[in-house]
Formats: C-alpha cells, structure tokens, sequence
C-alpha cells in the first residue's frame, strides 16, 4: 500500500496525556521521524533530506535549523530517509475549488504548460464542494501519487485554512491574495481595485457604488478594500457594498436593489466582469444609459469584455503570466525552502467605452 500524507504517520503517535502514550525522553527520541523534524525546522522532508546528504542549495540558516532540530529529536536518519530527495517523481498536486470561473481556470491551463515546459507532470483534483473531508482525500491521494509539491488555487478562505492546518510533508503553495506563513502567489487585487476607482474618480465621479464578490473571497475582500481606501483618500462616502457571487445573474439583482434604493449614484465598480455585464442589463432595461448616465467599471477582462454593449472598461489580470510565475515559484521552493514570494503584479486599466465624466446622478 502506497504511503499517503504524513499527517497519518504522525497521528499514529499517541500523544502525551492520552491512553497508550509513553513520555520517556528516550521512547520519544526513538519516535522521532524526518517529518517530525521537518516540522520543528519549519521545512519540507526533502529539505531535510538534502541537509542529511550535505548537498548544496540549501541555505545556511536554513541548514542551521534542520541540524538544531535534529539534535533537539536526537534523530538518526535511516538510510530510506537520506535517499528520499533524490526519488524525484517530476510531478506535481494541483487542487482548485469552486466553479470554473475564468480566472483560475486560465491560471491552471497556464500553469499547466509551464510545467511541461520544465518537463513535470501535473496531477488534477477539481473540487466544487472543497469541504474538509473532500480536500483531505485529494491532498492524500496527490501525496500517494509521490507528488513534489502541491499547488491549491483557490478564492475561498476557509478551503486555504483548511489545506494550511494539514501536514502534506511536501512543498505547499497557494494562489491567493491573502495569507501569511506560506508561500503565495497572486495579483495584487487591492491595488488593481484602487486604479479602478481612482479612473473613476479622475473622470469626475464622486457617488461610486461597488457591487462586490462573495464575503467568503478573498479576491473580492481585497477589492472592497482598495474601493474604500481609494474613496476615503479623497473624501468620498463608500456606501455598503453590494454582495454577489461573481454571476451575471447577481450583479443583475445588484442593479435591480441599487435603483430601488433610490440614492444618487453616476458610477459602478464591479468585483468581476460576469456582474458588470449582468448591472448594465438591468440599468439599461430601467432607460439608464451606459455610460452617458452610469460609468461602469469590471475587472478581470474576460475575452467577451469587449464586445459587451457597450464594450466594458475593465481591470486587465494577466491570468496566463500568473500560471507561470506559480510554476517559477514551485521550482524555486523546491531548490530552496526559503525562497521569497514574488513582488505581486498590479492588474493594468482597460480603457473601453462604459466610463465617461458624470452627466447628471442616477436614481431609482
């Protein structure tokens, strides 16, 4: 039977305090493993593996580490742990969640190709529904298939605290905008956010409604958040957002509550351009023109952006570059444990025809 995800050989430990469980320091260093130490030294298995076979790429402070937490455990390595960095499958795990939006879905393709670019394969897991139980398996049977590392792509919060709290025992990687203590990859939403607005602004626009993505996103979080920064950088109110789920159909509804509401607004920024085509159809339904009445700003670009009526400006997120960078990351961590996270790139404005300078408010 193949050997799954460390988190199995380390639960089969009892731990102190429990039934079964012996606290002799000699009993505990005799348990000792190369992920136990892996873990006390803040790295891969195979990081550790590669300080055990002194081989280079590894970085002194780093290697510091491993040897205090070796000495700490009183580990001896056995001869399957000093050969495992060299059982190198070229392959790598990648998880994405969630329904097939244009963003990460590009992401993947692209990563994808950079992969067999550097000659590595990739090994899927699609997840709709990312529970617990569901994440836990695809992590497991990406582990048994001797994965390098794997990849998780994902909006979601709580799937990334999720894959974060599992010990995977190798590399593990998200594309995410938000996140500490792991390696991540991402564009920057809150800046490309903050140029949407600050367009709209330039244009003359003070009243900027914002119809955003899922609370539970973290993209869309990092939206709302350089819309109010932008706004409150140059004394404008921002309202409350109104929340949809990336669809065409929410950011209909959006439009639909925005004019029932009946305050003034004269422009739009939307989380995604899916809710920015779905606002436009209901503003122009009730006789709003777009933009001689309401500008209206989306983001992402998707190809169809620029054939909307009117043709859609938008934040450009260059989804193809960010598989690639991921895919340099990958390698990079593999080499070297510590290796920085890249400098996030900034989404570039789009100038089409649905913002112009205010005519009059807009009300319900």
């Amino acid at each position: 039977m193949s050997i799954t995800s460390t988190s199995g050989a380390a639960s089969a430990r009892p731990k102190p305090g429990t039934a079964g469980s012996v606290t002799t320091e000699n009993e505990r260093t005799k348990a000792a493993t190369i992920f136990d130490v892996a873990r006390l030294a803040g790295v891969s298995h195979q990081t550790v593996s590669r300080v055990l076979n002194d081989l280079p790429n590894v970085r002194p402070a780093t290697r510091e580490r491993v040897e205090r937490a070796i000495k700490q455990l009183r580990y001896i390595p056995s001869p399957a742990a000093r050969a495992l960095v060299t059982r190198r499958s070229r392959t790598i795990g990648l998880i994405t969640t969630g329904a097939p939006e244009f963003g990460p879905s590009t992401t993947a393709v692209y990563f994808n190709e950079a992969a067999r670019e550097e000659r590595y394969a990739v090994i899927m897991a699609s997840l709709l529904q990312a529970d617990a139980a569901a994440l836990r398996q695809a992590a497991e049977v990406l582990v048994r298939q001797n994965v390098e590392a794997i990849v998780l792509i994902t909006s979601n919060r709580s799937t990334l605290a999720i894959l974060q709290g599992m010990e995977l025992g190798v590399p593990f990687l998200a594309v995410v905008s938000q996140g500490s203590g792991l390696h991540r990859v991402s564009l920057d939403q809150y800046q490309g956010a903050r140029r949407a607005v600050r367009h709209l602004i330039d244009l003359g626009h003070a009243e900027i409604r914002h119809v955003a993505g899922p609370i539970d996103s973290m993209d869309a979080l990092e939206r709302i958040r350089g819309w109010r920064d932008a706004l409150g950088e140059n004394g404008l109110v921002a309202h409350e957002p109104i929340i949809g789920d990336w669809s065409p159909a929410s950011g209909y509804d959006a439009g639909c509550r925005l004019l029932a509401e009946g305050g003034p607004f004269s422009a739009v920024f939307c989380g995604n351009d899916q809710m920015a085509l779905g606002l436009i159809h209901a503003l122009t339904e009730a006789g709003l023109a777009v933009p001689g009445t309401v500008s209206v700003i989306g983001f992402d670009d998707i190809p169809e952006a620029a054939h909307f009526t009117p043709p859609l400006t938008t934040m450009h997120q260059d989804f193809a570059q960010l598989g690639r960078d991921t895919m340099g990351v990958v390698l990079a961590v593999l080499t070297d444990e510590q290796a920085p996270n890249p400098l996030l790139r900034v989404p570039q404005l789009v100038l089409r025809a649905s913002t112009a300078p205010p005519h009059r408010p807009a009300t319900g």
